[in-house]
Formats: C-alpha cells, structure tokens, sequence
C-alpha cells in the first residue's frame, strides 16, 4: 500500500456521509507483518503509545518505581484525584514536588474529572496534563542517576528546543536512554525527532515498529522490565489511563491485553501471545482508532463484550442514537 486507506465508515441514518482513512497493522509474535491495510513500515508518530517503552528506558536506568506508580509512569492520565496523588508521590519520593514539573498547564483530560476540577475552583495547572506521571517518572529517574533537570536559561525557548541540561532535552542522558530503548522494543532506528506536545522528545518509527513493541511488552516474562510493566498496567489499568477509559475496559476484559492510546488517532494493542496492533487514523480522530482496533482484535478471532463496545462509535440525532462510526466492511471482512 502506497496511501492510507478507508478503515472507518461514518453512517447517519442509513446514509455513509463519510470516511476515515489510515492504517493498521498485525504483527506476528516474531515481529513480523501478518496483515496490514495502509502505510506500515514508514516513519510515523506514536505519540503517547511511545510511553510503555519510554518507561523502559527508565526502569533501565534506575526508576524505583512498581504497581500503580510504574502504570502511570507510562499513562495518559484522565486527571482523576488519585492519578494527581500518584504523580506527587512520584515526586515526594526523590524529594520534590509538583512544581519541578515541565508539563504545559492544561485541564483533566477527563470530561467529568474536568467539570469536578472547575467546579472546585482549579484552572489549568501542570499536574493536571495527561502526561504529568511520565514527566514525574522522567524527573525521578534523572534524581536517582545524578542527571540535571532543568535548564533555567531555556525555560521559555521560543524554537522549543530545550537545553543540553533539561530533561526534556533529545540530548540529555534520560532522552538517550529513551531512544535506545524504543529502537530495540521496535527493531527499528528512530526516523524522525520532534516535540511532542507535553514537551517531551517525540521519536518516528513505523507503524509496523510499534506493534511488535506491543506484542514484544505483553508476551515478556514478569520478570523482565518489558514485562513489569505490562504487568503494571494490566495491573492497574486505571492508573495506565483512567476509571472511564476504554483502555482500562480492554485491559480487564481481555486477559494478557496490553494496550495504549495516543494522539492523532493512534491506538496500539499487545497480546499474550505476542501478537501486536497498531492504528494510525489519518485525520486524528480518536472515534475511529477505538473502533479499528476493535475491529482489528475481533479479526484475530477474539470475542468480548468490551470489544463488542468498542465496535462501533455512536451518532446522535436530537438526542437519540441515529448511525454510527463503524469498520469498513471492504478492510473488516
């Protein structure tokens, strides 16, 4: 395939007023493409299902961390109270509080934990970004290891390039550590670095790459690192997204699942046995990754209702149910 293709139909009262084209893939446990649909093997961004690797390169480089801190080392968070009290305890344990974060200010990324927070009387602050539990972790891991944090001079760096000495930095040794840990989760060198959009270093690699990441994290043994934190987030499946979440949904559901969002319409999955599956949705909608990705599980032979909820996305109409988003029938067969 040269070009994204349609995964995602748009139906409204038995009309198709749309489509949403990208691509998918599966991997077998080997790391090899099963089946794809789209572009797989070239440079794409994970966004957020880059964090379970960026956690491995922190848990290779010293992060004290296990259970539900480890899953939120690696979340995007919905900014729920207890995910808020996870990140300070992160922080606490190295000495440190909310104010060393580096996290753009922002709302909960939870709609209801959003309108609590508001009503309480918060406006946006740090904590609160979705990513604020890997920024902790990242900040931790630099303490243990005697790594700077924070370069004052490039605080507000307008090309938004940090300095050498900031944690968010490509070069700094924490970014280093990263990137090597998601080149051998991918098999694959990084293609691309960029920013992502909590400030953290954002590395490419293909579609193809990050599902053999997934399925390599969920068939690793409990006591590897890959396997920590897998065990982490099935775990705690709350703490790797939230208590509303459809990944927190999949991963109780399914036993062995591993599995992440990220932005721009990016959703990988990881099985037990190996197997990996990442989407890419072309324009970013998160509606039609959680229902390609339902479909791409199902294609697989595997069967829950939690899958079943996730299968299709609905369309209203004067307040009742009037169509949905649902798989391409011609990709799904």
């Amino acid at each position: 395939m040269t070009e994204p293709v349609i995964l995602a139909d748009v139906v409204r009262s038995d009309f198709v007023e749309g489509h949403h084209r990208g691509s998918v893939v599966v991997t077998d446990p080997d790391g090899t493409v099963a089946w794809s649909a789209g572009i797989v093997d070239q440079p794409m961004f994970p966004r957020s299902s880059n964090k379970p690797m960026q956690s491995l390169g922190m848990l290779r480089n010293g992060l004290p961390l296990t259970g539900n801190l480890l899953a939120l080392s690696g979340a995007s968070h919905s900014g729920e109270q207890f995910h808020l009290a996870g990140v300070r305890e992160i922080l606490a344990g190295v000495g440190l509080d909310e104010t060393a974060l580096r996290t753009p200010a922002s709302y909960p990324y939870d709609e209801q934990s959003r309108d609590e927070w508001v009503r309480s009387g918060h406006t946006q602050e740090q904590i609160t970004m979705n990513c604020s539990g890997k920024h902790a972790a990242m900040i931790a891991t630099c303490v243990h290891n005697g790594w700077p944090i924070h370069d004052p001079a490039r605080e507000k760096s307008p090309d938004g390039v940090w300095g050498r000495d900031d944690y968010r930095s490509p070069d700094h040794p924490l970014q280093q550590a990263i990137r090597v840990a998601i080149e051998d989760s991918a098999g694959e060198k990084v293609a691309h670095v960029a920013v992502d959009g909590c400030g953290a270093p954002l590395l490419a690699i293909s579609l193809a790459g990050l599902a053999r990441s997934f399925g390599l994290f969920a068939a690793a043994a409990a006591d590897t690192d890959e396997g920590r934190i897998a065990t982490a987030f099935r775990e705690y499946p709350e703490y790797a997204s939230g208590s509303r979440r459809d990944e927190a949904a999949l991963m109780r559901a399914v036993p062995g699942l591993l599995c992440k969002i990220g932005a721009e319409g990016v959703y990988a999955v990881g099985l037990a046995d190996g197997r990996g599956i990442a989407v890419k949705i072309e324009d970013g909608a998160s509606r039609a990754s959680s229902v390609v990705i339902a479909a791409a599980i199902r294609r697989l032979g595997l069967e829950h209702e939690a899958i079943e909820q996730q299968a299709t996305f609905p369309l209203y109409g004067g307040g009742i149910r009037v169509g949905e988003v649902r798989p391409n029938s011609t990709v799904f067969s």
